[in-house]
C-alpha cells in the first residue's frame, strides 16, 4: 500500500546523501519533494501542511546545521514526525478490572467489521484470553452465519440468539450477551455491529444505542484503508456522532493509496491500534507507529520479524538444532533443512517477510515476482527422496535424481541444483553455529570469521602469531570484542555476536543466502 510513497521518499533522501551540508535550498526542494510524494499517497491535505512545516523547522535548525551528516539526520527528522502523525506511541487495549471486557466494532458497511471481528477474536486467544463473538449485525443478509463460520475458523465462541436478516433487536441481544459471557466465563466480548453503505441517521442511533447498553471499555472504529480520503470523513462522522476510542485499519495489504491510515490518527485524534494486513485469520497484529514508519521509510520492521519468529518457532527446537550445527556440518540433514522450511513457512507469505528486513525495498520487484510455490516444490524434492537419501545427500548419483525428480514432478536439473544448495547452506550454517561468522557479511562487530574469501585468509596467515596490537586503542577495542563473544556464548548465542548485534539498517544478506534464495 504504501510502496509509491516509499519509493518516492528514497529518491528524495537520495540526492541529499553526499553533500557535507545542507543549504536551505536543498531543504525547500526536500520539502516540496516530500510534500508531492505525501499528496500522491492521498493524506489529507492538513495532515501534510502540519507535516512540512514541523520538517523545514526542525531541518532549518542547529540539529542539521551541525549534524556530521546531514542526510541522516534530515532522514531521521522525518522518521519522527512520520511516527508522529501515525499516533506516536502504541495503543494497548483497555480491560475492565471484572470482567468481561466489552469491545464494540463500529463502521460502514463493507469495511471488514465481521471478518475482524474473528481475527481480534483469534489474536486476544492467543494473548490467553477467552473472547466471545456476538452478532448484533441483524440487517444485512447472512451476517449471522458469517460471523458464526468466522467464529468457528477462529475457534472462539459465538453468541447468535436472532437469525438475523431483518429479524431481531440488535440492542437486546447486545445486553442479553454479557450475562452469557459472565454465565460461560468469557472475558472478553465483541460485539459486531450492523453498518450502513452511507452515514445516516438510523446508523447512528443504533450503534448509540448499542453503546449504551451494553457500556463497551473499548469502542473500535474499522475503517477500509482503500478508500482514501473519504475515510477521514467517515471517522469524523463517528466520532462526532457515537464516539470511538481506537481505530482498527482492514485491508491495509491492498495496492490503493494509504493516505487514509497516515491521515486518520492526526484528524480525529484517536490512535490506529490495529491493522489486519490479509486475508487469513493470523493476518492481524497490533499497529506499531514507528514500525510502520520505518517500512514506509524502507529500514524494514525487524522487530515485527523477530516476534513472528518468537511466536512460530519452538526455544527448544532452536536449541536442539544450534546443538546439531556445532558438531558438524554432516549432522545437518535434508529432514532438518524440510522442518526448518516449513517453520518459515508457517510465520506467513515469504514476500512479506523478506520485506520487512532492513534494505529490501531496492529489490522489491525481486520479491513481488518471488514464486510462493518454490517452496513446496522444493519440499516436493525432498519427500521424495528415501529416508538415507534425506541423512545422507551424497550418496544422490545420476540414476537417484531421475528417480528424485519423476516422484516429485520437476526436471532433473531442479534436484541437481536443490542438493547444491543445500550443501552450500549446510557448510555456512555449520560455520555460523561454530562462531565463524557468517560469510560475505564484512563489518558485521563480534565475528572474527565475516568476510571469508581468499583475501582474508591471505591476511589472516600474514598474521599469525600476533598476538596483540600496539595501539592501546585498538588493544582495549579488541579486548572488549573477545569478552563480548564470550558473554554471547555462554547466553546460547550461537552467532557470536554481542549484545545489541549488528546496526539493522546496515543489515545485508550473505551471498550465500542470495544464492541460496535463487
Amino acid at each position: 500500500m504504501f510502496d509509491t510513497l516509499s519509493d518516492r521518499l528514497a529518491s528524495t533522501f537520495k540526492n541529499l546523501r553526499g553533500k557535507g551540508r545542507l543549504s536551505e535550498a536543498d531543504i525547500d526542494a526536500t520539502a516540496r519533494e516530500i510534500r508531492i510524494a505525501l499528496l500522491e499517497a492521498d493524506v489529507a491535505l492538513p495532515v501534510v501542511r502540519a507535516f512540512i512545516k514541523q520538517v523545514k523547522e526542525r531541518a532549518a535548525g542547529s540539529e542539521v546545521s551541525q549534524a556530521l551528516n546531514p542526510a541522516q539526520q534530515v532522514i531521521k527528522i522525518v522518521n519522527e514526525e512520520l511516527i508522529g502523525i501515525l499516533g506516536g506511541e502504541t495503543r494497548r487495549l483497555r480491560f475492565a478490572k471484572t470482567a468481561p471486557t466489552v469491545i464494540m466494532l463500529a463502521g460502514l458497511q463493507g469495511a471488514g467489521k465481521t471478518t475482524l471481528a474473528g481475527k481480534l477474536g483469534r489474536w486476544l486467544k492467543t494473548q490467553g484470553h477467552t473472547p466471545l463473538l456476538v452478532a448484533c449485525d441483524l440487517q444485512r443478509p447472512n451476517a449471522v452465519n458469517q460471523l458464526s463460520v468466522v467464529a468457528e475458523r477462529a475457534e472462539v465462541a459465538v453468541y447468535a440468539p436472532e437469525p438475523g436478516n431483518g429479524v431481531g433487536d440488535p440492542v437486546k441481544v447486545a445486553q442479553d450477551s454479557i450475562e452469557f459471557a459472565r454465565a460461560k466465563q468469557h472475558d472478553v466480548v465483541i460485539v459486531d455491529t450492523a453498518g450502513r453503505l452511507g452515514i445516516d441517521q438510523e446508523l447512528m442511533q443504533q450503534a448509540a444505542d448499542i453503546r449504551d447498553a451494553v457500556k463497551p471499555d473499548e469502542v473500535l472504529f474499522v475503517v477500509d484503508a482503500m478508500i482514501g480520503q473519504d475515510a477521514v470523513n467517515t471517522a469524523e462522522a463517528f466520532r462526532d456522532g457515537v464516539g470511538f476510542d481506537g481505530v482498527v485499519l482492514s485491508k491495509l495489504d491492498g495496492d490503493a493509496r494509504g493516505g487514509a491510515a497516515l491521515s486518520i490518527a492526526h484528524v480525529t485524534g484517536k490512535q490506529i491500534m490495529f491493522a489486519s494486513n490479509g486475508e487469513k485469520l493470523d493476518d492481524f497484529d497490533a499497529f506499531h507507529p514507528d514500525r510502520m514508519a520505518s517500512r514506509i521509510l524502507g529500514m524494514g520492521d525487524m522487530l515485527s520479524l523477530i516476534e513472528k519468529a518468537e511466536q512460530t518457532f519452538s526455544q527448544a527446537e532452536a536449541e536442539k538444532m544450534a546443538a546439531k550445527l556445532q558438531k558438524g556440518p554432516k549432522e545437518f540433514t535434508l529432514d532438518d533443512f524440510l522442518a526448518q522450511m516449513e517453520q518459515v513457512r508457517k510465520m506467513g507469505s515469504l514476500s512479506k517477510l523478506l520485506g520487512m528486513l532492513p534494505g529490501m525495498g531496492q529489490m522489491k520487484e525481486q520479491i513481488n515476482n518471488l514464486d510462493e510455490r518454490e517452496v513446496d516444490r522444493t519440499a516436493a524434492i525432498i519427500k521424495s527422496m528415501t529416508p538415507a537419501e534425506r541423512q545422507e545427500p551424497t550418496i544422490i548419483n545420476g540414476s537417484r535424481r531421475a528417480r528424485i525428480a519423476r516422484g516429485s514432478g520437476v526436471e532433473v536439473s531442479a534436484v541437481k541444483n536443490l542438493i547444491e544448495r543445500f550443501f552450500e547452506a549446510r557448510k555456512m550454517m555449520s560455520k555460523m553455529a561454530q562462531g565463524g561468522g557468517i560469510p560475505g557479511m564484512p563489518g558485521m562487530p563480534g565475528m572474527p570469521g565475516a568476510g571469508g574469501g581468499a583475501k582474508k585468509k591471505k591476511q589472516a596467515k600474514q598474521a599469525k602469531g600476533k598476538r596483540k596490537s600496539g595501539n592501546p586503542m585498538k588493544r582495549k577495542a579488541e579486548e572488549a570484542a573477545a569478552a563480548a563473544r564470550r558473554e554471547a556464548a555462554q547466553n546460547g548465542n550461537p552467532l557470536g555476536l554481542p549484545p545489541g548485534g549488528a546496526d539493522a539498517q546496515n543489515f545485508e544478506l550473505p551471498e550465500e543466502f542470495k544464492k541460496f534464495m535463487g
